[in-house]
């Protein structure tokens, strides 16, 4: 008697199972298929009635086919006294898809706005410690500005060098400070930034140093990463030789041609500068090669050329 009460319990408890196991099956289907495919493509676009009726034709196809599952599991494996007709089965399986695929879409909705309100709020606040940082930022510099312009006033006015090379440092700190915080920035200014930086760099040489710069045609509109070339003519003056009977020289050539940036930069070198020249400079070279790939990937070409008394650069860069 337990044993027969026991199988008896078991195939109620199959027949539960099972049948629920179908609508948990076609539950899923229709849920993954209106939210990453109808949804996206329908609903997303405004294509509200389309949307409308793609699902209700999923979610009745699904009632459609649970029906005759279930009708065909009825018949063929739990045989109960009464077979349910296929109307009432159908009728039941599009209620029961449709309400638990619009309550977990709606739970699914609701999570991801929560999530959602979470990362704006913490986006929020990172852009508001990214303006105090920024407000703080601009405090500093505005400081600096204050002090160079105390000294420049403390400067006697018959010492033209150094109120000329106080202002030539101003404004390049300026240019770095506050025109060099974007990506790009206009060639023509780069350029007046280059004339001022080799201005400034003449004066802590000593008068025998040549620096002939020759800036040809610069085309208008173009725009470049700043300081790039900057690294190149601080190596000129750092590592131009200084020969006491011969000829110290450092050439900037600096042109544009059909978009393309073309410049070239050569110093005189001493012969026992050897290795630690090259390796020296190796270091700002390898430097500025890896920013230039990062900018500009496969449009540039930067190579390098030791003679006995002269090393020269080239930089060519596509900025079109």
């Amino acid at each position: 008697m337990w044993v027969m009460v026991f199988r008896t319990y078991s195939f109620a408890i199959t027949k539960t199972m099972t049948i629920e196991f179908c609508y948990l099956l076609f539950i899923t289907v229709d849920y993954y298929a209106i939210n990453y495919f109808i949804v996206p493509k329908f609903l997303l676009r405004k294509k509200y009635i389309v949307f409308f009726f793609a699902s209700v034709s999923i979610i009745s196809f699904s009632a459609w086919l649970r029906a005759l599952v279930a009708v065909q599991m009825n018949q063929y494996f739990f045989h109960p006294a009464s077979l349910t007709h296929f109307s009432k089965l159908y009728l039941n399986s599009v209620v029961n898809i449709s309400l638990w695929v619009v309550l977990i879409t709606v739970g699914k909705m609701m999570i991801e706005r929560i999530q959602t309100e979470q990362k704006l709020e913490w986006l929020e606040k990172e852009r508001v410690k990214n303006e105090l940082d920024y407000l703080k930022a601009q405090i500093n510099p505005h400081a600096l500005f204050n002090s160079l312009n105390t000294i420049y006033g403390h400067i006697e006015k018959t010492n033209q060098i150094a109120r000329n090379t106080l202002l030539q440092f101003s404004e390049l700190l300026r240019y770095q400070l506050y025109d060099c915080g974007v990506e790009k920035v206009s060639l023509e200014k780069e350029i007046e930034y280059i004339k001022n930086y080799v201005a400034f760099q003449r004066l802590r040489k000593e008068e025998k140093l040549l620096v002939i710069v020759q800036i040809e045609v610069i085309e208008s509109g173009l725009k470049i990463a700043p300081l790039l070339l900057t690294v190149l003519i601080e190596n000129a003056f750092k590592y131009v030789s200084n020969f006491p009977d011969k000829e110290n020289k450092i050439i900037i050539n600096i042109c544009t041609k059909d978009n393309i940036l073309r410049s070239s930069f050569i110093n005189t070198k001493e012969l026992h500068q050897g290795n630690a020249f090259g390796n020296s400079n190796g270091i700002g070279i390898a430097n500025l090669r890896r920013r230039l790939e990062l900018l500009y990937r496969q449009k540039f070409e930067l190579t390098t050329n030791i003679e006995s008394e002269l090393y020269e650069t080239t930089l060519n860069i596509n900025l079109a």
